[in-house]
């Protein structure tokens, strides 16, 4: 009967469905439009450390359970370090020197990285749709990222090409490429982390662990940090923490519980396109014809990557089979978007290694 009414409840809600991904693409946009008047690690932490504390009170209302070990604090720590200061570093930072739109289409490639971590570490198939897409991923990328005169290089002279790397990494794209990197890597401690401790719990914490490094940074190397902000500015960094994280997280994790992962995971690619239509919209942001090439290759491969086993099954007619000897917590979203892929870790324990290119929390 409660099966039947949380059917009826999705079949009834697509507008709800759609809505994290829209609240993610559009907080990327508050805040790529709030940078001009602030610096990139205070907002860093203003997007991690109050929806830290959101989610701990929320688990503190839930009565679920607090660390209890120095394993489950150690791991806390460690994700902290890599899926919050590090990834919203990178991403406060490489939002100074990129659009929101392209930016969110950088983030959002993370499901590839995380294949290529998962067949490594994890021995998990990639299969032959899965490196259509991470080809498709590269060469998506490239077009995003890369200088123009490189790619005319390569194409031209492939063997005698000479190239500006300190340039390269000034640019924004590959400052969002190593946001994505790191919440790779985020990812796939995923499973050690909720060994140890309630995903939820986890969560809270090391946004506000995670924080701490960055509000360090921001104390000693930055200036000015909120001299300049407006009131819209200080409306644009609620957003992004209250909607952007707290309640778009919250309906993520509602849908998830329902088990409709399969259409969440669908409609992941949806982020940066909100991020780019309201970067247009209300940025002015536009992109040269080359780097909407990249961008549709890259959501092209995202949703390969995302659900190759779907398209596989399709093509073949051979239905999916889950590896139950290769268990990790709940594939999300919520990894491609940004942060948070802990809160539904461990809500359903089904889902074979390579679910977790999950169609997370960032945007």
């Amino acid at each position: 009967m409660q099966s039947n009414k949380s059917s009826s409840l999705l079949s009834l809600t697509p507008i709800l469905l759609v809505l994290p991904f829209f609240l993610w693409g559009t907080a990327m946009v508050a805040m790529k439009g709030v940078m001009p008047h602030t610096t990139p690690l205070f907002m860093a932490v203003m997007r991690l450390m109050p929806a830290g504390i959101l989610v701990l009170i929320a688990t503190a209302i839930s009565k679920r359970q607090q660390p209890q070990s120095w394993q489950a604090w150690a791991w806390i720590g460690v994700f902290a370090l890599i899926d919050g200061t590090l990834f919203q570093g990178f991403l406060a930072a490489g939002l100074v020197r990129t659009t929101a739109g392209l930016g969110s289409v950088t983030i959002d490639s993370q499901p590839l990285a995380v294949a290529v971590l998962s067949a490594w570490l994890f021995k998990e198939r990639i299969g032959a749709i899965g490196i259509c897409g991470l080809v498709l991923g590269v060469i998506g990328i490239s077009c995003v990222g890369l200088p123009i005169e490189w790619l005319s290089q390569i194409a031209t002279s492939p063997l005698t090409s000479q190239f500006d790397l300190a340039g390269l990494f000034d640019r924004g794209e590959w400052l969002m490429l190593l946001a994505a990197l790191s919440m790779a890597v985020g990812t796939i401690l995923v499973p050690f982390v909720t060994k140890y401790v309630d995903p939820v719990v986890a969560t809270g914490w090391h946004m506000i662990l995670g924080g701490m490094p960055l509000a360090v940074g921001s104390f000693y190397l930055e200036s000015n940090q909120w001299t300049a902000l407006t009131n819209y500015d200080w409306l644009s960094i609620s957003y992004s923490t209250i909607f952007g994280s707290a309640i778009s997280y919250g309906l993520f994790f509602f849908f998830a519980a329902q088990g409709n992962l399969t259409s969440l995971s669908s409609l992941t690619f949806l982020t940066p396109v909100f991020a780019l239509l309201f970067g247009s919209l209300f940025l002015g942001e536009s992109l040269d014809l080359l780097q909407w090439c990249g961008v549709c290759l890259t959501l092209v491969s995202i949703l390969l990557i995302n659900q190759r086993d779907y398209i596989w099954s399709q093509l073949t007619g051979v239905p999916i089979v889950d590896d139950s000897s290769m268990q990790i917590s709940t594939a999300s979203p919520s990894v491609v978007v940004e942060n948070l892929p802990l809160a539904i870790a461990t809500d359903r324990q089904t889902t074979p290694v390579d679910s977790i290119t999950r169609s997370h929390p960032e945007d």
